[in-house]
């Protein structure tokens, strides 16, 4: 991405967190392709780690994507070995996505990806200004109804 004089950008919250959303999922997005993987597919095995196994539907609510596009993460995502479809017991209709063991391990090396992309993004900010920076995203994403 072209370097633009900070003068020359909108003084809005919304533009810079856009650039710079941007600039960090494409850096995502390229160290995770190694792995096999898009930014969505590391969302959906977030979302897993988090709240155990859940029905495609909830799990296409929770990433605000299509159902549709929730099917095409899982057929791939259970391609690689990385979760399993197991009926709902309670509504044999219904499918829980479920992560395997090897799943957690790409999960795993997708927050080592991030986290080294977060070290190299904030290396010139102090520990108290990652810590503020941390403290205000939260409290953005929570205003937002956001997971933070």
């Amino acid at each position: 991405m072209k370097n633009v004089k900070a003068e020359k950008l909108p003084e809005t919250i919304t533009f810079r967190l856009g650039l710079l959303g941007a600039f960090l999922t494409d850096r995502f997005s390229a160290d995770v392709s190694r792995l096999g993987l898009k930014p969505k597919h590391a969302g959906m095995l977030n979302v897993l780690a988090a709240n155990g196994p859940t029905s495609q539907m909830e799990m296409a609510r929770i990433l605000r994507v299509a159902p549709s596009l929730v099917v095409a993460l899982a057929d791939h995502l259970e391609s690689l070995g990385a979760i399993e479809r197991l009926r709902d017991p309670e509504d044999r209709r219904r499918q829980n996505l479920s992560m395997t063991s090897h799943g957690r391990a790409l999960l795993r090396k997708c927050l080592d990806v991030a986290q080294a992309i977060d070290a190299e993004t904030t290396a010139d900010l102090t520990a108290a200004e990652r810590a503020d920076l941390h403290r205000v995203l939260g409290t953005l994403a929570d205003r937002l109804g956001l997971p933070s």
